[in-house]
């Protein structure tokens, strides 16, 4: 196996997205690729994880640079997982957003004892309103 390559807002396609929300196991809309292009169009930080040619992960963060950044997504291929690159991941989301920026992140119901494990703490001080579709 090659080594992975990590890249900073690249041109990533809706169904290179797809497959890697697909692939790692998290609920995402995965079929819907218009909306998958939206969601990479109106991202402001988008780090992903290369194999080569193949996206096998990928960090999608939505922030105002300033004050506080939204993990919107960490998905990494099942078959990549365990290999540090979600950490890795989310390490280069820091560094773009820098030490006076909170990453925060609401958390898949299979990742909630991932968070801990790479730094994050536990808040319980947070509403949602959820999505309808």
């Amino acid at each position: 196996m090659s080594d992975l390559n990590y890249k900073l807002n690249a041109n990533i396609k809706a169904a290179e997205l797809s497959s890697v929300f697909k692939l790692s196991g998290l609920k995402r809309p995965y079929e819907d690729l218009p909306r998958l292009e939206r969601m990479i169009e109106n991202s402001d930080i988008l780090i992903t994880a290369w194999e080569n040619d193949k996206l096998v992960g990928i960090a999608r963060a939505i922030t105002d640079f300033s004050y506080c950044c939204y993990l919107s997504d960490l998905a990494v291929d099942q078959e990549y997982q365990n290999r540090g690159i979600g950490r890795e991941l989310v390490r280069l989301v820091q560094e773009r957003i820098g030490e006076e920026v909170t990453l925060l992140l609401l958390a898949s119901p299979i990742a909630m004892e991932y968070y801990p494990h790479i730094g994050f703490d536990k808040v319980n001080n947070g509403y949602i309103i959820p999505r309808k579709k």
